[in-house]
């Protein structure tokens, strides 16, 4: 029997962020100094924390759940292993034709950013599949031997193996991978893309296969060392990792597919925010996650988060959207659709060449951070805006782990700012606080506005460190009326790692007209079949809910819908379901469908779940306000804050959460808190609602 505790740690680019659930359903939250080329210490200091304040041996937690930018960092930053592609005859240029598209319409010279594996690596093997399995000339293994001598002789440390049409046989990826493996140093990260994508489409089975084959060495050097650690610090807890997709899984099959969590920190306070926003009774939501470097953004529609199996990485906004490819690399798995854009606390502010006011996407990080931290940072930040404004507090953050110092602000906005502008401080402080909420507005807009979907239709939930100090301004700017903090808001990617299902998915190519004979409905069962095995086999539980899924499209279109499929016997009556399924989805996505069109089914794909055990479920346990460990601020203080030119500086009142009451108060105020700090502006209200999140409620026809 396992005691019930469990604990999640979310590695930003700031901060690392702590949280502990009890049996009793008690959170209790940490933040500690990220530790950039450690980042275990981080971890293990925070987890030490939470310890020492709860009195808890190590081996008290039966989970320890982690999620992490380390994937995407490791791309954007080109420190992968150095890989290389071995590919069908002909083929080797699939990395750099890509798809015929750009990200701008309107640049001609617009360069494509180079492919995580050179030419010079990119070997070719004489083999050919048909699209249906066939061998068309067999795989010509004394090439695939000729290939390994000159990749061991080029000292790759991995390989990523992708022939034409493997998803429909795998056998010559197969055997090309055994000769591989035999011939390349031990520890070669060697993968095939029949068992990464077993997908159609070459270019972006290709490219993510290289991109699992480019992380998985930093992957499984950084979870191996990780997993040393908590081992030697008594943490033998069972370790799993978040999925880009919203689930948790096993670090060991995330070694051997790390693509699978390139999104991984992004994506837990996504799910966090749709279990906590379903039980205040909220379908309809944006997450709002303002961290030190980045801002995120998330729509959640009628309590389902919205997910996508095209993502790219690494293209200046990640998003995901049919209208903007081209600019990163494309990875083809299960990704919540999160946008993405370089504005956080430790953004910098600078003055461009044409004297106008900038600010991010470069950010002083944890290291040297914003130069209130007095750490050495030199650089005016977002965060030392909001330290002039009398947002945050001008001694310290963090319960007092994070020293401040107010003058280190002024000093280096005067500077940057100011004196090159003739500005006064304040003014220039709400001038980059102001900026910052307008680069941000584009990653709303992304998952929104871009979608067709009105943000006015949702409620703004706000997390990260810095979410609740800009939230109301932003939802002012997009018309939306509501925002919620929720509890832990400054942790809530740590957070929502307690609420996240243990998840496999797995899929397959199909390839076959929806409107099948009964040999196809024969051929359809089977495969969900074969998908339901394999996902039993890695979940290993009999208590896991499977779910049926099917990618469909119009026959002739370059792009599927995805749709659930009823479990059990599949009839005509399953296949008419599924037209009219993917016809009202196509018409919610594009406006439109096509009538009687023939459809086709692309890709089945079973999705296997398991719910976290005892308080973590939010069925079971809403975190309150009052159940937070260090207490809220118990005092009311006050500071002057500045909300524009029309309040000016405002004596404002300072509290904690537990200051809040069911009845509406009158901003402004500040809500102070261990891990972050909610601006409630003059023009809205704030309360708190019995699950302990704080509900701020704008101004009807109020400018912000």
């Amino acid at each position: 029997m396992g005691t019930g505790y469990r604990i999640s740690a979310d590695i930003g680019g700031t901060f690392t962020d702590i949280a502990c659930l009890s049996p009793d359903g008690v959170l209790t939250t940490a933040k500690t100094p990220t530790t950039p080329g450690d980042y275990a210490s981080a971890i293990l200091a925070g987890i030490a924390d939470v310890m020492r304040r709860l009195d808890l041996a190590p081996g008290h937690f039966d989970e320890i759940l982690h999620a992490s930018t380390i994937a995407t960092n490791a791309i954007l930053e080109g420190k992968g292993a150095r890989t290389a592609l071995v590919t069908t005859e002909g083929f080797r240029d699939v990395l750099e034709m890509r798809r015929v598209r750009v990200p701008r319409l309107y640049a001609p010279l617009y360069q494509k950013p180079a492919p995580l594996v050179p030419r010079r690596l990119r070997l070719e093997v004489a083999e050919r599949l048909d699209a249906k399995g066939g061998v068309v000339r067999a795989l010509d293994k004394a090439a695939v031997r000729r290939c390994g001598e000159a990749l061991a002789e080029a000292g790759v440390k991995a390989v990523a193996i992708c022939f034409l049409h493997s998803y429909a046989n795998p056998a010559h990826e197969a055997a090309a991978e055994a000769i591989l493996r035999d011939m390349l140093p031990a520890g070669t990260f060697i993968c095939s893309s029949h068992d990464v994508l077993p997908e159609i489409r070459e270019y972006e089975r290709t490219s993510t296969t290289v991109v699992n084959a480019y992380i998985g060495p930093v992957i499984s050097a950084y979870l191996g060392e990780l997993q040393a650690r908590l081992l030697a610090a008594g943490l033998n807890g069972r370790l799993l990792m978040m999925q880009s997709g919203g689930g948790l899984l096993d670090v060991d099959r995330v070694i051997a597919r790390p693509a699978t969590v390139v999104e991984s920190g992004p994506a837990a306070g996504v799910v966090g925010a749709a279990r906590l926003g379903a039980s205040a009774g909220l379908g309809n939501i944006i997450t709002f996650d303002m961290g030190g470097t980045t801002a995120k953004a998330s729509l959640i529609e009628n309590g389902r988060l919205v997910t996508t199996d095209e993502y790219e990485v690494g293209g200046g906004i990640s998003m995901s959207s049919a209208l903007a490819k081209g600019g990163g690399y494309a990875l083809k798995l299960p990704v919540i659709d999160v946008s993405e854009v370089g504005a956080g606390g430790g953004s910098i502010v600078r003055i461009d060449a044409g004297n106008a006011l900038k600010v991010g996407p470069d950010s002083a990080g944890a290291v040297p951070g914003p130069a209130c931290y007095g750490a050495g940072g030199v650089h005016a930040t977002v965060t030392d805006a909001n330290v002039v404004l009398g947002y945050l507090n001008p001694l310290a953050l963090a319960g007092g782990s994070v020293p401040i110092d107010a003058a280190l602000s002024r000093e280096a906005i005067e500077r940057v700012v100011c004196r090159v502008l003739d500005r006064s401080l304040l003014d220039a402080a709400w001038g980059i606080h102001r900026l910052a909420n307008s680069a941000m507005m584009r990653a709303v807009k992304a998952v929104s506005t871009y979608r067709g979907r009105d943000p006015r239709d949702f409620a703004l939930f706000a997390f990260g460190g810095n979410g609740g100090i800009h939230a109301v301004a932003l939802a002012g700017e997009l018309g939306m009326a509501r925002v919620i903090v929720p509890p832990g808001a400054g942790v809530f990617s740590a957070v929502g790692l307690l609420f996240t299902d243990h998840e496999v998915s797995r899929s397959l190519a199909f390839g076959r007209p929806l409107a099948g004979d009964d040999d196809a409905l024969g051929a359809m069962q089977a495969a969900f079949a074969r998908l339901e095995q394999t996902v039993r086999q890695e979940l290993a539980d009999p208590a896991a809910t499977l779910r049926w899924r099917a990618e469909l499209r119009y026959r002739g279109q370059g792009f599927e819908l995805g749709v659930d499929v009823p479990a059990g016997p599949l009839s005509q009556a399953t296949l008419a379901a599924l037209r009219i399924a993917f016809e009202r989805e196509h018409q919610r996505s594009y406006g439109h469908d096509l009538g009687d069109h023939a459809i086709d089914i692309v890709t089945l794909r079973v999705i296997g779940t398991l719910a976290p055990k005892g308080p973590g479920r939010i069925a079971d346990s809403a975190p309150s306000a009052d159940a937070i460990v260090p207490e809220t601020l118990s005092a009311e203080a006050r500071r002057p804050a500045y909300f524009g030119p029309d309040h000016g500086l405002v004596d404002t009142p300072v509290i904690g959460r537990a200051g809040l009451g069911d009845a509406p108060r009158r901003g402004p105020l500040i809500v102070e808190e261990y891990e972050g700090t909610t601006l409630v502006p003059p023009h809205a209200t704030a309360r708190r609602d019995r699950g302990g999140n704080i509900v701020i409620d704008l101004d009807a026809g109020v400018e912000p």
